[in-house]
């Protein structure tokens, strides 16, 4: 086939939304946060419009959830960049019955424009990230960042599976 030439695919190909800091803003610190909130507002969006009891419904063995997914995740980023203690881990994947999609969505988000104000304030990512007292020495920013990225996208990926089961929606 020629160079000019592109194969055809069998359905159209979709353009990726790459056009925010991570993609247009120099520096580590852009780069890392771009990808971070890429993956924020993708998870975000995996549990948008999933109904009751569907969202909160565990899809998989574990117990894991859609709902839970974004429970989790704000409790991670309020350990990791607020400094707050998580007193168990596990029981964050566990929404309560009277938490509600709206309310937990709209605590991630603050807790993201939280963390993003405090990493906004973050000049050498060699320093140290904040850390509940008691906890041993803090890591640094770049690999909280770094971490947050791989946790973040690590759940997206259970999200894209779990929403695949309830109603078939795909991609990002």
């Amino acid at each position: 086939m020629p160079a000019t030439e592109r194969p055809t695919s069998p359905r159209p190909r979709r353009r990726r939304k790459d056009t925010g800091p991570a993609w247009t803003s120099p520096g580590e610190k852009a780069t890392l946060v771009g990808f971070l909130d890429y993956l924020r507002d993708s998870i975000a969006g995996k549990v948008a419009d999933v109904p009751e009891p569907q969202v909160r419904t565990a899809g998989v063995p574990s117990g894991t959830s859609l709902l839970g997914l974004i429970r989790h995740l704000g409790h991670v980023e309020r350990f990791y960049f607020l400094g707050e203690p998580i007193v168990d881990l596990r029981r964050t994947l566990r929404p309560d019955p009277q938490e509600t999609v709206d309310g937990l969505l709209a605590d991630y988000r603050e807790t993201i424009a939280r963390a993003n104000e405090v990493v906004d304030g973050w000049t050498d990512l060699a320093g140290p990230a904040p850390r509940p007292p008691g906890r041993g020495l803090p890591p640094t920013q770049r690999w909280v960042l770094v971490h947050m990225i791989e946790e973040t996208a690590r759940h997206a990926g259970h999200a894209d599976i779990l929403r695949e089961q309830i109603d078939g929606s795909t991609g990002r």
